[in-house]
């Protein structure tokens, strides 16, 4: 399995810093963007109660309609659970300009010369396209909360029942495990 950590804490201990799992292989992504974006869809699952039909009528053998087990069933959007993903408020246009301005500066030294020059001159396109949907995003980073960690934008496609999510792909570091 592979997993995708943050590229910026990769040459720092990742255990004092940030060792947050973003995505897996196992959520096939499409690029957007020449690759700067990352798309994933989301799936909404319910974790805890399951219900198992035992063929009997309760109602026929004076049972009362709320008896049986208390289980307590949550809905989670399966990348938010799989990965541990914290929400965070909601950024106004400032804040995520300036968010951009800072993630570009710890990223691009963490860069190879040929991946710097694509993602300088990718960037700027990315950030308009979730500019755009500013309003529409919600924002997540790992479990650690790191200040200078990767955030992980979420939105709902127009009519969509599920959560779609959204990654720098350069900010992404492969480990296999």
């Amino acid at each position: 399995m592979l997993v995708f950590m943050h590229l910026i804490f990769s040459n720092i201990d990742p255990v004092f810093i940030s060792s947050d799992e973003l995505l897996s292989d196992s959520f096939p992504y499409k690029e957007l963007l020449n690759g700067i974006l990352w798309e994933v869809e989301g799936k909404w699952v319910v974790q805890g109660a399951v219900a198992v039909d035992i063929g009997a009528n309760p109602s026929a053998e004076g049972a009362d309609d709320d008896e049986g087990v208390d289980d307590q069933a949550v809905k989670v959007v399966d990348i938010v659970d799989t990965f541990r993903l914290q929400e965070q408020p909601p950024f106004d246009k400032k804040q995520f300009v300036a968010y951009i301005k800072k993630y570009i500066k710890l990223l691009t030294p963490k860069l190879e010369a040929e991946q710097q020059e694509f993602f300088k001159k990718n960037i700027e396109a990315a950030t308009k396209f979730l500019l755009s949907k500013l309003s529409d995003l919600q924002f997540f980073v790992g479990e650690s909360m790191h200040d200078d960690s990767s955030i992980v934008f979420a939105y709902y496609k127009e009519g969509a029942a599920d959560p779609t999510f959204l990654y720098f792909g350069p900010g992404l570091k492969e480990v296999k495990c």
